[in-house]
């Protein structure tokens, strides 16, 4: 094992350089706390997939999401953070000193910062991949203002679908919710809300087969079951939501940290993980909102909650 050596010690070791690991490394950093980033193997998080984001405080006519994050990024730097473009292999949370690896390279904190997000759990069928960002997206209120008069599909039939569901029919003239049982998972409030709105079609029984289009989503390829019957058909769309719910990026840490029944980590008061000196930040914990600005926000906390944690470690 690599022996640890003064470069490698630093005050806080953020992982992950999403809207919230950035955030909180601007502040570390501008705390003047050593801080060190580490990436992953392209910084981002989950904009760096994204076109134009429209929600975003301070950018009138929008900004293009990878633009955003390597803003991010160099605000970071400048402000003294240092960033890693590695993928951290493992940790060990417990002791006073908290220790990061990437392979057999050891790195230590005083303070751990998790932001390492969560991503959209996926449908994994042709044309997913090809046409993600092109007209498949996992946030309607990210993306819902581009369908203007268009047609769209929600794939799931839990609160996120319907929620979902409802939300874009605000733009979208016709809204599919595609659910492969034959009644919704969703609470009953949100189930009425659904039922009511006449912009809203429900496919039952139907699985999607594939994400049809070339440069951007023309329709879906189902597969619709009546009873013992099994139809394939193709259904015209210009935009594909999933919401079939979000997996936590939380391998590394699990036995660490305490997690939630779905593998997100628990907080114990605002931004305070089960661990002293360990803090978590934005998607990592939040799968509620999911949003930039709010993954942004609590970035923010983590890094001053963690500065004030080590002002009362020094005391």
């Amino acid at each position: 094992m690599e022996q640890t050596n003064g470069q490698n010690q630093y005050d806080v070791i953020i992982i992950g350089s999403g809207p919230a690991g950035l955030t909180a490394a601007i502040y570390s950093a501008r705390a003047q706390l050593k801080t060190l980033v580490f990436t992953g193997r392209e910084h981002g998080g989950q904009l760096m997939e994204t076109t134009l984001v429209e929600n975003f405080p301070g950018f009138p006519e929008g900004v293009m999401g990878p633009k955003l994050m390597m803003d991010m990024a160099e605000q970071a730097k400048n402000q003294g953070a240092e960033m890693l473009m590695k993928e951290v292999t493992k940790v060990d949370l417990t002791a006073e000193h908290k220790k990061v690896y990437v392979g057999d390279e050891e790195y230590t904190a005083r303070v751990v910062i998790l932001a390492m997000g969560s991503k959209p759990r996926r449908l994994e069928v042709p044309g997913e991949e090809e046409l993600w960002g092109r007209g498949v997206s996992a946030c309607a209120t990210c993306d819902g203002a581009f369908y203007k008069g268009k047609v769209v599909a929600v794939i799931g039939g839990g609160d996120s679908a319907a929620e979902e569901a409802d939300f874009l029919t605000k733009f979208a003239d016709k809204v599919y919710m595609i659910h492969r049982r034959d009644e919704l998972r969703a609470s009953k409030a949100m189930q009425t809300r659904v039922f009511d709105n006449d912009k809203v079609e429900i496919v039952w029984n139907a699985q999607v087969r594939e994400i049809e289009g070339d440069e951007k989503v023309t329709g879906l390829k189902l597969s619709i079951k009546n009873g013992d019957d099994e139809r394939v058909e193709s259904l015209p769309v210009d935009g594909v939501f999933l919401a079939i719910g979000h997996i936590p990026n939380s391998m590394i840490i699990d036995g660490d940290v305490e997690l939630d029944e779905k593998g997100f980590v628990k907080v114990q008061h605002h931004t305070y993980t089960s661990v002293p000196g360990v803090f978590v930040a934005g998607d990592l914990h939040d799968h509620e909102y999911q949003q930039a600005i709010t993954a942004a926000g609590m970035g923010c906390m983590s890094a001053l909650d963690a500065e004030k944690w080590l002002a009362g470690q020094a005391g």
